[in-house]
């Protein structure tokens, strides 16, 4: 594959991504589907540090665009834009990574629930994982099924800021190959 086409599918594939981690990151502001608890403070920690807003979306659509630029021709196309798109791809990784690491910490520590009248994270500094522990659920009594609301975003953000880790890696790569060995220019429809 030609290091033109391999930027522009990368830095495509890349914009679904960013937007279902900029997604998860804002619906994690909302446990039991509520403003109020978001108003009155009681969010996950890993919540507040946004990972899927900054790292999997902000630092990962900039450099989308960048990239799907480099492959689309014109005057980023050189090998100079491959060389720059190196850096992005870089900043993409950072990102991707940052988002991994807070949503894995999301999952690990679990939800900040209520247990009876206080508010805590039942779940972190356990030795026994909760996500194998159903039974232990029900010890976060408000808000509804916030444990399962946790486990599904932040599942999704770990899977998603996987694999934009892994297509910003390959950028790089392939980055690297446009910057030696020049970009290809095909007439072709795409």
């Amino acid at each position: 594959m030609c290091t033109g086409k391999c930027a522009r599918f990368i830095g495509v594939s890349l914009y679904p991504l960013a937007l279902t981690s900029i997604i998860c990151n804002i619906l994690l502001f909302f446990p039991g589907w509520d403003v109020k608890y978001a108003k009155d403070g009681y969010l996950t920690e890993e919540v507040k540090y946004m990972g899927g807003l900054i790292g999997g979306g902000i630092m990962v659509l900039i450099p989308a665009i960048h990239i799907h630029l480099t492959g689309k021709g014109g005057c980023c196309a050189n090998r100079c834009g491959m060389f720059l798109s190196i850096a992005f791809a870089a900043v993409g990784v950072a990102g991707a990574l940052y988002s991994f690491v807070v949503a894995m910490l999301g999952l690990v520590n679990g939800p900040y629930c209520r247990v009876g009248l206080i508010w805590m994270t039942p779940f972190k500094d356990k030795e026994n994982s909760y996500l194998n522990n159903q039974d232990s659920w029900f010890l976060c009594s408000a808000p509804d099924n916030v444990i399962r609301f946790n486990i599904a975003l932040f599942s999704t953000l770990v899977a998603v800021s996987g694999v934009q880790t892994i297509m910003c890696s390959i950028q790089m790569i392939n980055g690297l190959f446009g910057c030696l060995c020049g970009t290809c220019k095909s007439k072709g429809p795409y």
